[in-house]
């Protein structure tokens, strides 16, 4: 039977047993499986999934599995832009959205203007911040460290002091990004 290492990463974990999460473990498979079908094996749906490397390199999701192969998965991500290194999808599942607590309030107008999806409601407690941004993968933009340290805060850009312009070209250059005007 083909054996080979596997490890998932970040909010792919949620779909393993906990005693593979975050960690290399080995599995063994019967006959010849698509890289897609071992995945699915796993419990890890393909659509949450943006990279795979087979041995360092990255492959479609029809290359079959052979002994002893090192399989890496990943799910989106949002502070690197991997269009072109993926072999998954012709545009990666990357898809920004934001959310900003009271003391990000500058930067709402501004970065929407660009075309980017930003939450905002002055109204929101920190809980409502740190719920929907869970629910809707959204990145958390704060300039308080307590709530970047949260347990429960998955995605957060901890936003450095400066002018508004100084603050829209950190987050575009640190995650990536590009202004997209509707």
């Amino acid at each position: 039977m083909p054996t080979g290492t596997f490890r998932f990463y970040e909010e792919l974990n949620e779909f393993l047993p906990k005693h593979r999460n975050k960690v290399d473990f080995e599995a063994e498979f019967n006959g010849r499986k698509s890289i897609k079908d071992i995945i699915e094996e796993c419990g890890v749906p393909p659509t949450k999934v943006d990279l795979v490397l087979i041995n360092g390199k990255s492959v479609d999701f029809n290359t079959i599995f052979q002994d002893g192969d090192r399989v890496s998965v990943y799910p989106v991500f949002e502070r690197l832009n991997i269009q072109n290194v993926t072999q998954l999808r012709r545009v990666p599942l990357r898809r920004i959205q934001f959310i900003a607590d009271i003391h990000m309030e500058k930067i709402v107008e501004p970065m929407r203007m660009l075309g980017f999806d930003i939450d905002f409601n002055p109204s929101y407690t920190q809980k409502d911040i740190i719920k929907i941004s869970k629910k809707e993968n959204r990145i958390i933009f704060t300039t308080r460290k307590e709530l970047k340290r949260s347990k429960s805060v998955t995605h957060c850009t901890l936003m450095r002091p400066g002018t508004t312009i100084k603050q829209i070209k950190y987050v575009m250059e640190y995650l990536d990004v590009k202004p997209s005007p509707i």
